[in-house]
């Protein structure tokens, strides 16, 4: 096993090189502006998926509305809440957070269904996180070590989508068939 760290002296010595490259250090690992992008593909799953959540919340009617308008709203929210935290991530890898709707669905990886009933909207909000948990499964193992700090972000996105999934797919379950 080698010296766990450089010399501290050579570390304090680059830090002040390099001051205006923030947390980014001559340690990080990946192509810092192919991660960027990558993250702002993420965004916009991240956007498409609060949009088309917020839509079925609105929409959703029938006997069984209630509860799963309730669950899409929560979902909505989360799917914002993780949209901040990936634009936090690329302003601290010195890059811009693409909020432009130009291109938002392009950017995308999930795909913007509206759905016509109750049950469709659950199947499309599925199939949707079908597609991040692969898509974020993919990514991770991309970002490997060389960005541990979006790797984990990613790792934690990937958590709350998988158990998006799990509810939609109770949802679906306890529908009445059709």
């Amino acid at each position: 096993m080698g010296q766990f760290l450089s010399d501290v002296q050579t570390l304090r010595e680059r830090a002040r090189q390099h001051m205006t490259d923030g947390p980014v250090t001559e340690a990080y690992g990946a192509d810092r502006l192919q991660v960027i992008n990558v993250l702002n593909e993420v965004l916009a799953t991240e956007l498409v998926c609060y949009l088309r959540y917020k839509r079925h919340f609105h929409m959703a009617t029938g006997i069984n509305a209630g509860p799963v308008a309730a669950e899409f709203d929560q979902h909505a929210a989360e799917e914002l809440g993780h949209a901040d935290l990936v634009a936090v991530r690329i302003t601290q890898l010195q890059g811009e957070p693409n909020y432009s709707p130009d291109g938002l669905a392009t950017r995308s990886h999930s795909e913007y269904v509206e759905g016509e009933t109750l049950q469709q909207m659950i199947q499309e909000d599925l199939i949707a996180e079908r597609i991040a948990i692969a898509s974020y499964q993919e990514i991770a193992r991309w970002l490997g070590d060389g960005d541990p700090t979006s790797r984990r972000m990613i790792e934690q996105i990937l958590e709350v989508e998988e158990e998006h999934a799990d509810d939609l797919l109770s949802m679906l379950e306890k529908m009445p068939a059709s």
